[in-house]
Parts: C-alpha cells; structure tokens; sequence
C-alpha cells in the first residue's frame, strides 16, 4: 500500500510539475506583430528559426527580413532587394514595386519569389544566409501573373503556384482570376512542363468570387492543402482552403469558408481590425499550426495611415481542415501560446506601445527606407553631426530618387522627432520632417527661406503631383531646431523647438485622413522622413539630422 500510495504521490508532483512547467512557458503574442506598413507576410521556419518577410513596393530596400525564435520578437537581420544593381524602382509610383514575397527553404538553400509589378514580372531568389546577400534575380517569364510561391514537397519535387489570368484569357466576370501551377526546377531556377489551373475564380465560381491571389501549398498528413486569399485586399478580404490527395489536384474547397474574414462584423466594433487576409501557416514552437497574414487597424471608418500590418492567430484543424479565425469572431490583439518567450538582442520592439532612438553614427538601421533607390552619394554619417542629407534638385512630389530616408508610421498615436541644422541660402531650398504616404499626399514642415528671411513652414501637397501649399509659416532664427509631428488618429500635430524640447504649436489637428490609403489609394501605409531638396535647382547645402526618436502610444495596449 505504502508503495502504491508513493506511485500515486509522485504521479501527481509530476503533473503538477508538468502544469507549473506549462504555465512558465506561457507567453502572450501581441498584435500585430509587425506594427505599420509590412503587408503580406510570408514565413518559413528551419530548426528552431523562424524567417519572415513583407512587401516593399517602390521602397528600398526591398523585402525586409525578419528572424525570430518564439513568434513574437523580431529582428531584421537585412533585405533581399539591398543592392542597386539587384533592381531598383526610379521612375515608378510608390505603390507599385515588388508585390507579395514567398519564402521558402530546401537542402540549405532559401528561395525568395517575388513580382516586380513593372518590370522584372516574376522572379526568384536565393541566398544561403537569410541575412544575406541575395543573389541577382532570375525571371520566370512563363509564370505570368503575380504573388508566386515555391512548395517543396517531400519526395524532393518542388512546384511554384501563383495567381493567374482568368482560362483563355476570357474573363466571366471583373475580378475573375485563377490559381496555377507549375512543376519547378530549384538548381536551375526555371519552371518544367505546362501550367494547370488549379482554382477558377475561387471557392464557388456561380458566386463570382474575385481576386483569388497569395496561393500556398502545405502538406499535412497525406493532404495536400492550397489557401489562398479571396475579395481583395480592403474589407472584403478573406482567406479560404481548398485540398486534395495530389499536388496537381484536384482541389476541393472546404464547405465552410472563408477560414478568416473580418467582413460582416459591426463597424462600430471596438478597436476594429479590418481587410484581414494574404495568411501563411507555420509550425510553433509548441508543434501547433499559426497562421501570419495581414491585417488594417482604423482609427475611423477604413481609415488608417498605418497600412497593412502583420498578424499572428493560433490555427484550430477541424476534421483535417485549418481554421484560423471562426466566422463571426474577431481577431484579437493577444493570443497565448504555450511555449517561451526568447527576445532578440539589439533588436527594436515591434509589438504594443514602444519607443526608440535611431543615432546616425556608423551605419543606417536596416529598417530605414528610400524612394525607389539608394544614391549613396547624397548622404553620410558622423557621429558629430548625425545624418547630413545633401540638398538634391528631385522632390518627393514626383517619381524620383529624392533625398529622403524615412522610418514607418507604426502606430494611430505616436510621435516623431528630429533635431535639424540647416541654414538656407534660397527660397528653392528646403530640408525637415515629412509625414509621407505618396507623392500626392504628405505634409512637411520645412525650413526654408521666404521674402528673404529664413521660416519655418508647413506644406501639404497639391493634387497636381509638383508645387505645395503653405499651410502657416512662421520665422525662426535659430540654426538648430528640433521638429515634431504627433499622429492623432484622424488628426497630426505639428511642432517646433528652438531650445530643447520646449516645444510650440506650428500647427495643430491637420486632417489625416488625407494620408489615408482610403484617401491615397495604392497599398503602403505612411513613413515619418528626414527630407532635403533644391527643388529643380543645383545646390551645394546641406542639412543634418542628429537623431530621429519614434514612440507610440496606442490606447488599446494600456
């Protein structure tokens, strides 16, 4: 009996140690995971590493690269599009450029595909080193259409699937599109054999279904699953499931999609988010099955200056098939996970409410972004002066290679700051801070010259693409100065300091909105930018930033 009853004791401390254990590995993933504009996450996980990557459209560099061990912390070890002579985007719209990575892994070697919507169509890359470098792309001129992804099946074949033209070119309807494939050689990066469509407009073609896009494939106990996104990227957006018992087909929807949507919800829905879709599965740390996918947080209405985020959900797989968020339900801002946090060193947070302070010493944090391309001749760094950008004739009104680096918007309320030393010599010369979403919509507080005394003015652009209006200019005697743009919500806010952080209103609650994608169009979210130009003219000035410091302060996270 002694012995039974010893058995039973240490049976139970097991099992208490075994729930002590799983609560200590508990960690809370906070959405998004990605905050501001990093849509269309794709994700791969080798070993105990996870890789994620998003689109950049004409920013460069293109197609950041994201490491994380647990799902919630990540770093950007670097880009794939990180050399001008990969590509770069002169003489393209901010909202055009590289269109919906796929990442993928096999035999210790990465492959990235992409779509240079423009120019360059399809292409892959490869680099044995996520951080880098990429190799140059290579064209897949026979996969016509966009958003490819590489499926490495077990018996070592490789196949690309990607959103197509409707058969025969022969659209039934607006928006009628398909999902195809090709068998792919992953040595000599070409396709093999004829295209097959797959999916034709999408889970129930008698409803008219559209843009059926952002197609992957996943293997999972004899079942092959191909998902994919549905409705388009606004609120209409879906995720829906199809699979089949080969890889060719065919593919049976499941009954009942969309496995993640947020449409139909209430509108005034506390802390909405909205447009969900574009998902990738990847295996946790705990062996359950997360879905990544992009999603939009609204101040008001569709409107947001964030863009398009990355999100996180924990899948359920009812009778063999994937849900990620059940009809009806909405996607929540923290999910628990039964595994342990790992945090990445020198890493920026991502998640919540945070701040940071970027210095311009050695070298750009790889998270700073340019207008289609990087002239590495228009700035440098000190560790006296911080970034001095040379005044350049380009202008970020039209489609050139301005003298510009910017750093996300990555919250509806938050605050960016910069200490300026510029000293004007023309009225065409102006440098400051720049709240940007495209060449037709920023504001930008400028220093500048006016009636032959130096000011400080605030400009909005014009719809026409090439002059400003100044919306209040004050004069300012001062060398330095540090600038301010607060976003709140539908509304930003803007500052100036001539003795440190005694700040004055220059001018305040401005209509955000206008920076809206609702607004704007396209598909990126808004960028806080250290700005200098000539405007048309040759000039020698320059102009120094010594820091940019970023905080934000959602509501939804206190």
């Amino acid at each position: 009996m002694r012995i039974k009853n010893k058995i039973v004791a240490g049976l139970l401390a097991g099992s208490l140690l075994n729930v002590l254990f799983a609560v200590a590995q508990t960690t809370t993933l906070v959405n998004p995971i990605l905050s501001g504009f990093y849509p269309d996450p794709t994700i791969v996980k080798v070993d105990n590493d996870y890789y994620l990557v998003n689109s950049t459209f004409s920013y460069f560099p293109g197609l950041p690269v994201w490491h994380s061990k647990d799902l919630k912390n990540w770093k950007q070890i670097g880009n794939v599009i990180s050399r001008t002579s990969q590509m770069d985007f002169a003489g393209e719209r901010m909202t055009r450029g590289l269109f919906a990575p796929g990442i993928s892994y096999y035999n210790g070697t990465f492959y990235l595909t992409c779509t240079d919507i423009d120019h360059e169509g399809n292409f892959v890359v490869t680099a044995k080193n996520p951080a880098g470098p990429w190799s140059n792309p290579v064209k897949l001129p026979q996969v016509k259409g966009i958003d490819p992804s590489i499926f490495f099946d077990d018996n070592g074949k490789a196949y690309v699937v990607y959103n197509s033209d409707a058969p025969d070119y022969k659209p039934l309807y607006s928006g009628h599109r398909t999902i195809k494939i090709y068998e792919f050689d992953p040595v000599n990066l070409k396709v093999i054999g004829e295209e097959k469509i797959v999916v034709n407009g999408g889970v129930d073609i008698t409803k008219k279904p559209v843009w059926i896009e952002g197609p992957h494939i996943l293997k999972r106990n004899g079942w092959y699953y191909l998902y994919a996104a549905e409705g388009g990227t606004s609120v209409n957006h879906s995720q829906v499931v199809f699979r089949s018992k080969a890889v060719w087909g065919p593919y049976i929807p499941y009954e009942k999609n969309p496995i993640l949507t947020q449409r139909g919800l209430p509108e005034d829905r506390k802390n909405p988010v909205t447009s969900t879709g574009h998902a990738q599965f990847v295996e946790g740390p705990d062996r359950k099955t997360y879905a990544v996918f992009l999603g939009c947080r609204p101040y008001k209405e569709d409107y947001y200056n964030t863009g398009r985020e990355t999100f996180i959900a924990p899948v359920e797989w009812k009778d063999e098939w994937p849900v990620i968020i059940p009809a009806g339900d909405e996607v929540k801002y923290t999910y628990t996970a039964n595994f342990k946090e790992v945090k990445q060193a020198n890493a920026l947070p991502q998640s919540g409410n945070f701040e940071y302070t970027l210095k311009f010493e050695k070298q750009l944090d790889p998270s700073l972004s340019f207008l289609r391309s990087c002239d590495s001749s228009s700035f440098f760094l000190s560790k006296e002066a911080g970034l001095t950008l040379k005044l350049k004739p380009e202008i970020i009104n039209a489609f050139d290679i301005a003298s510009f680096i910017g750093k996300r918007q990555q919250h509806l309320f938050c605050s960016a700051v910069t200490e300026l030393s510029f000293t004007p010599s023309a009225e065409n010369e102006h440098a400051g801070l720049v709240i940007f979403q495209d060449e037709k919509h920023f504001y930008f507080i400028s220093k500048t010259i006016s009636n032959g005394t130096p000011v400080l003015q605030l400009l909005k652009s014009n719809a026409d693409g090439k002059t400003n209006e100044v919306i209040i200019a004050v004069p300012i005697d001062s060398e330095k100065v540090q600038l301010r743009i607060d976003a709140e919500g539908e509304f930003y806010s803007f500052y100036y300091a001539t003795e440190t952080n005694k700040w004055k209103v220059l001018k305040d609650k401005v209509d955000g909105k206008f920076l809206s994608t609702h607004v704007a169009g396209g598909f990126i979210g808004s960028f806080f930018g250290m700005y200098a130009t000539s405007s048309g003219k040759s000039s020698n000035n320059k102009a120094s930033f010594k820091y940019l410091r970023y905080s934000g302060n959602d509501p939804v996270y206190k």
